[in-house]
């Protein structure tokens, strides 16, 4: 099983070995930077989707049997303090199929929020909050306002995982005719 990632983001490449050699033993991983062709910052679900698509399409090869496209968006969510839950899609491409999946999503602190609103990454301000550089490269928000109880990458293995759920049961996902 021949597999790229869409991203040099170590916890990305990290969270689609670890699920996908659960399902499929030995894997054969790769990473390589592609064009999301959305926002640093993607907004919304269409926004967000279209990046992950776009990242596992962008990365896909014909001597690759999957690749994986993951981005985090901030949802518009009403009944939150802020207004806003940052969620994970990712999108697994086939060549001819797209699945997609998401994790569970968490609300960032107002002061975080304002600011990427204004057009700041999340990434930049929760650095500047925690004192740690490139903080979604390592542990991960999550991990830091869960006081690590659930970090990034089990984060993104959750999106990852709920992406292969119809492959992992095509013959009621996929019925032929």
């Amino acid at each position: 099983m021949k597999v790229i990632v869409g991203s040099l983001n170590p916890v990305k490449l990290n969270a689609t070995r670890n699920i996908l050699e659960k399902i499929y033993g030995e894997i054969d991983i790769s990473s390589k930077d592609v064009d999301s062709e959305v926002p640093d910052q993607p907004f919304g679900l269409d926004e967000t989707i279209k990046g992950a698509v776009n990242r596992a399409k962008n990365s896909y090869s014909v001597d690759m049997d999957l690749s994986v496209g993951i981005e985090s968006g901030l949802m518009e969510t009403p009944n939150t303090i802020t207004g806003y839950i940052d969620l994970q899609w990712c999108a697994i491409f086939d060549g001819e199929k797209v699945t997609l999946g998401v994790s569970s999503g968490f609300e960032y602190p107002p002061e975080v929020v304002k600011e990427v609103l204004s057009g700041v990454e999340v990434g930049d301000v929760m650095d500047k909050i925690t004192g740690v550089d490139n903080l979604g490269t390592k542990k991960g928000a999550v991990s830091h306002l869960s006081r690590d109880m659930l970090d990034r990458t089990e984060n993104t293995e959750q999106c990852v995982l709920t992406a292969m759920i119809p492959r992992m049961n095509e013959d009621v996902y996929f019925i032929r005719e």
